[in-house]
């Protein structure tokens, strides 16, 4: 079979459970050929080996089951930077990079600043931090221990040295002070699993969905974290687009100062700040 022959029969087999089925055909072929999309593409016409097909069709049935494609590459880019993922991580989401992007701009006037990264997962917070500012000391904490190894994984890969990981329930482990502690915590609710799509349900259950109607991690964050952060410190935690009012009140209910919400790139409520007082 050719590649282009291919390419329209996993495309016509991922039409009923893919919204992008050629996409996902062509990033298929490309992770099994180890050859970029371009080069797919302009070269259609070659023939597929047997053991081409082999893998290709075992990738091919796990995505018809709307297992994400990130899992079946194992990697997925945030902030324009390549991570390994696992079924131990979450995937990042494009809507997180503005808890990357607000957290720049509240560093810019800090200098060796120390940032704590809550639930770190495969690093892509705490690392695309650190690859915009190499003076800062970030750590990154989870709860998984595979998460901790993917993270440091992807440290080395990314030549990133200003960072490291810790495993840790929460801040338990942890005994530093720092400038800024970000989070993109848990914060489905349990009653929302049956609403979302099949392929989030692919992605750790610890790392989607939280108690107290998807805003227990979110509390304990707000409640727990002035003990670890210095004096005018700030806070940026990461929510769904119905919950800011509620992640405000906790932000007040713990004294903080300097409130603030964010929206995302699809204009929703994303990322609610806070500073130490």
């Amino acid at each position: 079979m050719k590649i282009k022959n291919w390419l329209k029969y996993a495309s016509l087999k991922l039409k009923k459970t893919s919204s992008s089925p050629n996409l996902d055909a062509e990033i298929l072929l490309s992770y099994v050929l180890k050859k970029c999309r371009t080069w797919i593409i302009s070269n259609d016409f070659i023939k597929l080996t047997y053991d081409n097909l082999i893998d290709l069709n075992v990738l091919l049935q796990r995505r018809m089951n709307s297992e994400p494609i990130s899992y079946l590459i194992h990697v997925k880019e945030f902030w324009s930077l390549p991570f390994l993922v696992s079924n131990s991580t979450l995937i990042p989401r494009p809507d997180t990079e503005i808890l990357v992007e607000k957290a720049l701009i509240y560093l810019k006037n800090l200098s060796n600043a120390k940032v704590l990264d809550l639930g770190t997962g495969c690093g892509s917070i705490a690392l695309a931090l650190a690859s915009e500012r190499l003076d800062c000391k970030i750590i990154g904490i989870d709860c998984v221990k595979e998460s901790i190894s993917i993270a440091s994984k992807n440290a080395k890969i990314l030549k990133l040295k200003n960072v490291s990981f810790l495993h840790s329930i929460w801040f338990s482990k942890v005994d530093n002070m720092f400038d800024m502690i970000v989070s993109n915590p848990p914060y489905l609710s349990f009653s929302e699993m049956k609403n979302v799509d099949k392929e989030v349900l692919f992605e750790p259950f610890i790392a989607l969905f939280s108690s107290e109607n998807g805003l227990g991690a979110i509390r304990h964050i707000i409640k727990y974290s002035k003990k670890y952060l210095y004096s005018k410190a700030w806070l940026l935690v990461e929510h769904g687009w119905k919950q800011k009012d509620k992640v405000q009140s906790f932000f007040y209910k713990y004294s903080f100062i300097n409130i603030n919400t964010y929206r995302d790139y699809c204009d929703s409520d994303r990322v609610t700040v806070g500073q130490k007082q």
